[in-house]
């Protein structure tokens, strides 16, 4: 919808365009003295228009009956004209005319007044007509204004997604451990982050944490938590030890230094020698071992949010990893699907479809993703889509 100025307008704005000066006189009269109300009089048809884009009328009082242009051609350049498309337009007649009224209403006019009306009455129809364009007007402002500053968080998440994004690990093609993962942000880019990186010769961390809420806010403490795991920069902690990790981090940020922030993580290492994963979970979904053969195996813990209570302590498990395996690490936005219908996708049916993917596809996340968009309906994902996958030789 347009209107025809950049901002709203203040008060009253009168154009009367009549081509009689004696109605001209009789309408100013009429007007005189009423507060916030300013008159402005065309006596040529044609310049119509032209006045109008200079005054910016908030409304238009229109004969019917003019030499230049005819009245109904006159409303019909109005509402073709962008500025004016909304300006509301009352016309004047000489007589009540039904067929001539409904005329008038089919190209464009709001109201229809036998001149000359009483002053009551008029001054009524025009603040009243007014007050309805001046509130459209303000209406109009603040949808704009609403949608730049939507598009302003939109750049400025993009921007955070992409730089998230430029901290993740490269993929690993060669090796004992082989290392993939996909992440896709969601429109409103929640809180994950993940990693892998080798701690020595012989040990392997992999690392996924997914902060609370979503936003730039989520973003910025993700990467925090993601670069104190990363550069091992926790005082005084042993990255062999996955529950003293957890640990740590807990201390180093508490949620109330966090804007009431939290999140979850999943933090492993695996033993190349021993073939021993290692791993502790704050709040954090299992993570998923996957045989060769047999069933998948659920790497979950019991540990609690970081950041939620000071000075807990996490305790860690292991497995023995077989050859040939893979791990899966992810977020909850994984999994949890929201069907058009509202009902939920199941867990089990997520682990079936990730570790028995249809035959073609190009990887099992890859299977898992087409899967959700199917689920789901859509292509975009309400949470953050965030999974590694690792490949033991």
């Amino acid at each position: 919808m347009t209107t025809s100025s950049a901002s709203a307008p203040r008060g009253v704005t009168v154009l009367l365009v009549d081509d009689q000066p004696i109605i001209g006189e009789a309408v100013r009269r009429m007007l005189a003295g009423e507060e916030g109300v300013s008159f402005h009089y065309c006596k040529d048809a044609t310049a119509a228009l032209e006045t109008a884009a200079e005054i910016r009328p908030t409304v238009i009082l229109q004969d019917l009956v003019m030499p230049e242009i005819d009245g109904l051609t006159l409303v019909r350049q109005f509402r073709a004209d962008d500025r004016f498309h909304d300006v509301p337009i009352i016309v004047l007649s000489t007589k009540e005319d039904p067929a001539v009224k409904a005329e008038a209403f089919a190209v464009g006019a709001n109201d229809y007044i036998v001149k000359l009306p009483d002053r009551l009455e008029l001054i009524a129809r025009v603040r009243y007509h007014s007050r309805g364009y001046v509130a459209l007007v303000e209406r109009n402002e603040a949808f704009t204004a609403l949608e730049a500053s939507r598009q302003v968080l939109a750049n400025d998440l993009a921007t955070a997604a992409d730089y998230v994004r430029s901290l993740l690990p490269k993929p690993q093609a060669e090796g004992t451990v082989l290392a993939d993962w996909r992440f896709i942000p969601s429109a409103a880019l929640g809180g994950d982050a993940f990693g892998y990186h080798e701690l020595d010769a012989d040990h392997f961390a992999v690392y996924l944490l997914d902060v609370c809420g979503h936003g730039v806010g989520a973003a910025l403490l993700s990467v925090s938590a993601l670069n104190a795991i990363r550069s091992e920069a926790l005082p005084h902690t042993d990255f062999h030890d996955p529950g003293a990790v957890l640990a740590a981090l807990n201390k180093a940020f508490p949620m109330e230094r966090q804007n009431d922030m939290f999140f979850t993580v999943w933090y492993g290492v695996f033993h190349r020698g021993s073939r021993v994963m290692r791993w502790a979970g704050g709040g954090h979904p299992p993570a998923l071992l996957v045989p060769a053969t047999g069933a998948p195996q659920k790497l979950d813990s019991d540990g609690p949010l970081i950041g939620a209570v000071d000075g807990l302590e996490f305790s860690g498990s292991e497995v023995v990893v077989p050859p040939n395996s893979r791990l899966y690490v992810y977020s909850d936005g994984a999994f949890e699907i929201s069907r058009p219908d509202g009902s939920m996708w199941g867990f089990e049916e997520f682990v079936a479809t990730l570790t028995k993917p249809p035959a073609g596809a190009e990887s099992p996340i890859d299977a898992l993703v087409t899967r959700v968009r199917a689920i789901s309906g859509r292509d975009d994902f309400h949470d953050d889509f965030s999974m590694v996958e690792l490949a033991f030789a």
